[in-house]
C-alpha cells in the first residue's frame, strides 16, 4: 500500500476509532465525480429525496443506489483505488459494493444533518465494513462530525426518518435513543477537507453534519463497502436501502450479481 495514502497509522485509527481522513483518495476522480452528481441531480433515481420542510432555508437532496446507470460513478468504484484501501482498513481479503450514495447541502442550508448510525438502516451486518464520504468542494463548516468510537458501543443508535424525525422501527428496544454528542461531551471527530479527500468510517460510527451556512455548495459522494464477514440479516421493519426482490436469507452472504467484488486479494 502507497505510504502516501494510507499507512499502519490510519488502520489502527480504523480499527479503534472506527473512523479515520484519507487524504486525496479520490483526487484524481474529482471531476468525473463532480460530473456524476450533476447528472444525478438533473436525472434523479427512484430512492431521490429532498430534505427541507417547507419554508426552511437551502437545498438537502440525496440519493443512492445509481451506480449501474450513472458511468462516472461506476468509473469511480471500479477505476479507483478504493478498494484497495477498503481492504486494508477493514483486514479483508475481499471486498464488495454494497451502494453509493449522493449527498448534497446548496448554500445556505442551516438544516443540520441529523445524528444517526448506517448500521441499522441496512439488512446486513459483519464488523468488516466501510463507508467513505469525499466531498468534491472545498469543506469547513460542513464537514462530516464523527464520534470515536461509538462502532464499539453495546447497542446501537435507532434509526429515524430524516424529514419527519419519527423512529424507523416502531416499538424497538434493541436500540438506544440518539445522543446529544456535543452535550454529553463524547469526542468528536471533523476535518477540514479538500475536493478528493474522504473520511473512512465504519457503519456503527455515530454522525452527521452541520448546515451549510456559506456561499459554496457542498456536494459530497459517498460508498458503503463490505468486508469478508458480512452477511445477511432481517431488521424490525423495512431497510434503507430495500433492494425489493433480492431473495437472500438470513446469513447468506450478500448476492455477487447485485453487490459485486470491487477488490480481492490474490
Amino acid at each position: 500500500m502507497d505510504r502516501h495514502l494510507i499507512n499502519n497509522s490510519h488502520i489502527k485509527s480504523f480499527q479503534e476509532d472506527g473512523v479515520v481522513l484519507v487524504k486525496g483518495l479520490f483526487k484524481d476522480f474529482v471531476d468525473i465525480i463532480r460530473d456524476g452528481i450533476d447528472y444525478n441531480i438533473k436525472n434523479p433515481g427512484p430512492y431521490s429525496a429532498e430534505n427541507l420542510h417547507a419554508g426552511e432555508s437551502g437545498r438537502v437532496f440525496d440519493d443512492y443506489c445509481n451506480w449501474s446507470r450513472i458511468p462516472q460513478f461506476k468509473d469511480v468504484i471500479f477505476q479507483s483505488r478504493v478498494g484497495e484501501v477498503a481492504a486494508a482498513l477493514m483486514s479483508s481479503k475481499k471486498v464488495q459494493l454494497f451502494h453509493d450514495h449522493v449527498l448534497v447541502k446548496e448554500p445556505g442550508t442551516s438544516k443540520p444533518t441529523p445524528w444517526h448510525q448506517d448500521g441499522p438502516y441496512y439488512f446486513v451486518e459483519g464488523i468488516q465494513n466501510v463507508s467513505f464520504w469525499c466531498p468534491v468542494d472545498q469543506v469547513t463548516d460542513a464537514s462530516l462530525r464523527c464520534v470515536a468510537g461509538s462502532h464499539l458501543w453495546a447497542k446501537p443508535v435507532l434509526p429515524t426518518k430524516w424529514l419527519s424525525e419519527e423512529d424507523f422501527y416502531a416499538g424497538e428496544d434493541k436500540y438506544m435513543p440518539v445522543p446529544d454528542p456535543d452535550l454529553e461531551g463524547m469526542r468528536v471527530l471533523e476535518w477540514t477537507m479538500e475536493p478528493g479527500d474522504a473520511v473512512a468510517f465504519n457503519y456503527g460510527i455515530l454522525h452527521g453534519a452541520r448546515g451549510n451556512e456559506t456561499n459554496s455548495r457542498r456536494r459530497a459522494f459517498s460508498l458503503r463497502l463490505l468486508g469478508d464477514d458480512a452477511v445477511y440479516v432481517e431488521r424490525p421493519g423495512p431497510t434503507s436501502p430495500p433492494f425489493p426482490g433480492h431473495q437472500m436469507k438470513v446469513g447468506d452472504s450478500l448476492r455477487e450479481d447485485w453487490f459485486p467484488t470491487i477488490f480481492e486479494t490474490r
